[in-house]
């Protein structure tokens, strides 16, 4: 029977093969956690390589995604469908092995890490997602949600600023099922990290609350054994500081950054495998050491158990578990799509002059009494941004089973720790922070685009609108740097009904994140018909028209459509034909047919005007050469919001004097 040793030594071959085909990666990681993932994976990690999405499996992040090599070769020997041709893959174009981790192309990665630091992040929100299931759906005798979210991370997931801001508030909610690996190997790029890492780790670590268990010897099997059993059997989370030599096994580059992200080389692989006692060819893997690595029939076993758990809990409680299925299957309730659309048709037939922050919070009073899925947040600014509604309840330490999270000044945190309750699933997340401080979180967004995770990102203050604080506070180049991510489906409505169209886009979006885009100050409510609420899902739309072919064609989005409706009527009373666009998304607007597009922007009409009191450069393609953007060049100033607007020309009068012009022309 294989030892320990060897077991975790076909890590070490298959990563270091695998990087030195490549040409390219990072060995040291993989080949100096090798031993702690031998003992997780084959004593503690509860999970089904033939089931990667069973519900109740624990979940395994490895925060220092640039040791993929370490994932690819444990899922591969657990026996997911991960081949030894997809491991000689490594890296490659359309591979199911790439670089880093990434969601949704090898069966068994949880989250795509790499950006140091957010997958300890998205973790922490893994492991609120459990606390609160567990909250929400467990009754004596029925544990159905019950287990854990382990961690592997390394020194520079723990230099990044985001792991202070999600491990603090771990420790505040006391998320006991949530354990991390500290890769202490005392290497990085750079080198030996005493020159600018010199931090108490774990001193930092018992100060946020956590269960801390220093000096475990990461290469010693009982040691990491002994430290996981007692991590499991407090209501802390833990983090177990492992030392460890990065590269162990590479006789003449072990402990030095030469192994942390280079191949090995010809020479050093094959010293390697006289060092480790490990004869065989590349990506040769004996047959006894797969049958000890082999879960699934173990993994089979254990979700058979949970399902016969899950077949009690039906026939206990029959309408909590119909429930928790259609939460975690991502559905929505089933009366939604009737009952959203009976508020928005009220909305339109009772007109209100409001803030659309005002708006988004009366659309969440509506809305959220029909998803308990709904896992609230904002970053302090919850008096701001006006994200807590009639039904919400704050997510604490000692009861779990609330639907709202005080994120306390965390933009970056809260946004991958939302993006890890979403992975984690039974949740519909939303977080909010000013549109200003989307720049703190910006990586975050990316990764929930990059994922496509049903994430609501929820920016109010959106503009110069926000007034007296200045500049420091007013985002004017955000909405294009929104609008450049993919698979990122932006918002920013004119009024209440906008709004409400808004978020239900979002909730109903499967396969991606939304932004919410909100004012600060009051908008009137746009008259409309039918027909045209209808089409706000189609993210542009003709608000007003005119008879015939239009001579001009104005563009808004958020408060500026009211400026085109005010010189479009005033055209309209001179005689012109204009029309008005509302394009409250550009990016549905985008994705709709050709035909669609061209009836709402004709391409017989060349004079075209769009207005936004944010950076103009976007809104060319709309307009073309011989059309003019309304908006701003520069950074803001402290004023009042309506002598700001003056100030920087974004006006009706504004807009009309560019109309005649062009009409001039």
């Amino acid at each position: 029977m294989p030892s320990r040793k060897q077991l975790a030594n076909a890590i070490r071959a298959l990563s270091m093969d695998a990087v030195q085909k490549a040409k390219s990666g990072h060995p040291g990681a993989p080949m100096g956690m090798a031993d702690i993932a031998e003992v997780l994976w084959r004593d503690f990690l509860k999970h089904n390589p033939t089931n990667p999405n069973w519900a109740d499996r624990d979940r395994f992040v490895l925060s220092n995604g640039h040791g993929s090599m370490l994932l690819y070769s444990l899922l591969h020997l657990a026996g997911y469908e991960l081949s030894i041709d997809d491991l000689k893959q490594f890296r490659q174009l359309h591979s199911k092995t790439p670089g880093h981790p990434e969601y949704g192309y090898a069966p068994g990665v949880e989250t795509t890490t790499g950006p140091l630091g957010q997958g300890i992040t998205n973790a922490v929100g893994m492991a609120i997602a459990e606390k609160s299931m567990a909250a929400q759906f467990n009754r004596p005798d029925h544990e159905v949600v019950d287990h854990f979210t382990y961690v592997f991370l390394g020194d520079g997931c723990l230099m990044e600023g985001i792991s202070h801001e999600a491990c603090s508030l771990a420790g505040t909610l006391g998320l006991g099922k949530l354990i991390a690996f500290w890769d202490d190997n005392g290497i990085s790029i750079d080198g030996e990290v005493e020159g600018w890492f010199t931090d108490d780790t774990p001193a930092r670590f018992k100060a946020y609350g956590w269960h801390v268990i220093e000096a475990v010897d990461g290469h010693d099997s009982a040691a990491v054994k002994a430290a996981i059993e007692a991590a499991r059997a407090t209501d802390q989370p833990t983090l177990i500081c492992c030392k460890t030599v990065i590269g162990y096994g590479a006789p003449n580059k072990a402990g030095s950054h030469d192994c942390h992200g280079a191949p090995l080389g010809d020479a050093e692989i094959a010293a390697s495998r006289e060092f480790l006692q490990w004869p065989h060819a590349p990506f040769d893997i004996p047959a006894d050491i797969y049958a000890e690595w082999d879960a699934k029939s173990k993994g089979a076993a254990a979700e058979q158990d949970w399902q016969q758990k899950l077949t009690a809990y039906r026939a206990a409680h029959p309408e909590l578990a119909a429930e928790f299925e259609r939460r975690m299957d991502g559905d929505l309730p089933a009366d939604w799509a009737e009952q959203s659309a009976a508020y928005i048709a009220d909305l339109q037939a009772n007109p209100q002059n409001i803030a659309t922050r005002k708006a988004s919070q009366n659309t969440l009073n509506a809305f959220g009494p029909m998803l308990p899925e709904f896992m609230g947040g904002s970053a302090d600014l919850a008096g701001s941004n006006l994200t807590i509604w009639s039904g919400s309840q704050p997510l604490t330490q000692t009861d779990a089973s609330g639907n709202y999270i005080y994120y306390g000044v965390r933009e970056f945190g809260m946004s991958a720790i939302m993006n890890g309750i979403a992975l984690h699933g039974g949740f519909v997340p939303y977080g909010a922070t000013f549109l200003m401080f989307m720049e703190y979180a910006r990586n975050a967004v990316r990764m929930a685009a990059l994922m496509k995770q049903r994430v609501i990102f929820v920016y109010t203050h959106d503009s110069i609108g926000l007034g007296e604080d200045g500049p420091t506070h007013q985002p004017v180049e955000q909405l294009v740097a929104l609008r450049a991510t993919p698979n990122l489906m932006n918002w920013r409505p004119c009024d209440q009904v906008e709004s409400a169209v808004a978020w239900q886009a979002a909730i109903e979006r499967k396969n991606g994140p939304s932004s919410l885009i909100f004012t600060r100050q009051g908008l009137p409510q746009q008259q409309r018909n039918p027909e045209q609420v209808a089409a706000i899902r189609r993210g542009g739309y003709v608000l007003l028209d005119c008879e015939g072919t239009p001579e001009l064609i104005l563009i808004g989005t958020g408060s500026e459509v009211q400026l085109a409706m005010q010189a479009a009527e005033t055209l309209q009373a001179d005689g012109h034909k204009v029309r008005v666009v509302s394009m409250p998304s550009t990016d549905v607007f985008e994705a709709q047919d050709a035909s669609y597009r061209e009836q709402v922007l004709p391409a017989a009409v060349s004079r075209r005007i769009a207005v936004e009191a944010g950076i103009t450069d976007g809104w060319y393609k709309y307009v073309g050469l011989n059309g003019a953007v309304i908006g701003m060049t520069s950074f803001g100033e402290s004023a009042p919001a309506e002598q700001l607007f003056e100030h920087f020309g974004i006006t009706s009068e504004r807009v009309l004097s560019a109309a005649r012009e062009l009409l001039r022309g």
